[in-house]
């Protein structure tokens, strides 16, 4: 397992035993957000970004309570499942490249970043030699057509999730984005909200093998506006660990 895994890095802000009392915060937000709009903040699960920082910090934050790890680079996911506890829940958030499918295919819950058929193809033929079961993804749509980021259209993703609905091992859980980062997380509210409307629509189709049960939206900067529009998982890294250091080797 790469030395990441274990050494602090240069840098950061967010230290080990600082982790349990800013999930309790990060949790408290969310729950604050829930009530101004109505929902049941159980509606809402917590994802906590763990790309680049130490296994110490997730076992603080797994004897606090949390389940659900998000990664970014798939074999840092692949490397980190090896060594924590196995009722941990990981999410692969990051893009996904064909030749780093088979790190994540029967590790991952669930993965976020789905946004072709040759990618969901990939997918399903590495559940069926692994004899997984039917993978869960979620469709990533670029809803603010960022040219840095990767994404659907949202015109295109109706058109695509039917077609990954014949890939027999492969369910469409829902949808994710990314938004724009921004100084004033209301920015992306219309953002938050296409993503639920889509979702909407693309429910309203009954496709087969096409669940729209998740929305996954929101991350330090703007979860809590993710929430008050629906996210049902917000992804949130910064706020929990601390400041990152992303020239890890």
């Amino acid at each position: 397992m790469s030395d990441e895994l274990h050494t602090e890095v240069p840098g950061e802000t967010g230290k080990t035993g600082d982790c349990a009392s800013r999930l309790l915060l990060v949790r408290k937000r969310i729950g604050e957000a829930c009530l101004r709009v109505g929902r049941d903040p159980g509606e809402v699960s917590l994802i906590a970004v763990s790309k680049t920082k130490p296994v110490s910090m997730i076992e603080e934050l797994y004897a606090a309570g949390q389940r659900l790890f998000g990664e970014n680079r798939p074999q840092e996911l692949r490397d980190k499942a090896a060594v924590l506890p196995g009722d941990i829940l990981w999410h692969m958030i990051g893009h996904l490249q064909k030749n780093k499918i088979k790190y994540v295919v029967g590790t991952s819950a669930l993965i976020h970043s789905v946004d072709s058929y040759e990618l969901a193809s990939a997918i399903h033929e590495e559940a069926a030699k692994r004899n997984t079961g039917p993978v869960s993804v979620l469709l990533e749509v670029n809803v603010a057509e960022e040219a840095s980021k990767f994404g659907l259209h949202s015109e295109e993703t109706i058109r695509l999730a039917k077609k990954i609905s014949g890939l027999s091992n492969i369910r469409i859980q829902g949808l994710m984005t990314v938004a724009p980062f921004v100084e004033d997380p209301e920015q992306n509210r219309p953002v938050f909200r296409e993503l639920r409307e889509l979702s909407v629509d693309i429910a309203s189709e009954n496709i087969d093998n096409v669940h729209m049960s998740v929305l996954s939206m929101g991350m330090t900067n703007d979860f809590e506006v993710a929430v008050e529009e629906g996210a049902s998982c917000v992804r949130v890294g910064t706020a929990i660990f601390g400041s990152r250091n992303m020239q890890v080797n």
